[in-house]
């Protein structure tokens, strides 16, 4: 049988949560599963009553993204997971194309390139993500930030159990954290650079609204593993 891939959404008072969950049960893979965690939501809970019985939908008090994202996580039965924000949408082929990458490079995490889109839907920009680059080539790019679009990840489940899950003490660098402790690690983390994840730019969305606490949290993280990505830039085989 197929492995299960378990897309996790995150939603607290999202207004495009209904595209975000269209998205999801539109892939053509057909082993998927997928949980929307409701992070404490006031508004626009809603949108989700016609999709009920095509989704997992669990429901707890406001914590953040790395609470929500660690609480459908837990809930998964798939053997990989995918994170998929709620104002963000996936590409119906998102799931098979990534999954047969991951299978054929014995992958344990990836990434894919990914486009931006409006707040209307409109694609704005094309192949926005990063150029494909050599191990040294991420690990120098992470010193000055983080390369990786937590959306564009697909992720086994087994590395998780392996290394640990979002750090829920940071409320807008989680992703940045977890990845500098896969890299840390020694796990290679595989580029697809294919464009399967609309990426949507628009006014309400946090990396506008909390830009300052979160320049002075990616200060944090960088300076949390440092040493550990000095030592793995000069370390000699």
């Amino acid at each position: 049988m197929s492995a299960k891939v378990s897309i996790v959404i995150p939603f607290y008072n999202c207004p495009y949560i209904e595209q975000a969950v269209s998205s999801a049960l539109n892939q053509t893979y057909p082993n998927v599963e997928i949980i929307v965690v409701d992070d404490g939501s006031t508004s626009y809970v809603e949108l989700l009553s016609s999709y009920q019985h095509r989704i997992y939908y669990l429901g707890k008090q406001n914590g953040g993204t790395a609470t929500a994202l660690n609480h459908g996580i837990r809930h998964a039965s798939g053997e990989y997971i995918a994170w998929l924000s709620s104002d963000d949408m996936f590409y119906p082929d998102k799931v098979s194309a990534q999954l047969e990458f991951m299978l054929r490079n014995k992958a344990l995490i990836s990434h894919t390139n990914f486009n931006y889109i409006d707040e209307n839907g409109a694609t704005v920009q094309y192949s926005a993500g990063t150029s494909p680059m050599t191990r040294r080539e991420m690990l120098l790019t992470f010193q000055r930030g983080n390369p990786v679009n937590g959306c564009t990840v697909m992720i086994k489940r087994s590395l998780l159990a392996r290394i640990g899950l979002f750090d829920e003490r940071l409320p807008y660098t989680h992703d940045y954290d977890l990845w500098h402790r896969i890299l840390i690690a020694g796990i290679p983390f595989h580029y697809l650079n294919q464009t399967l994840t609309a990426y949507r730019r628009h006014p309400g969305m946090g990396t506008i609204r909390h830009q300052g606490a979160i320049g002075q949290e990616i200060a944090a993280v960088q300076q949390r593993y440092k040493r550990g990505l000095h030592r793995l830039l000069h370390h000699r085989r």
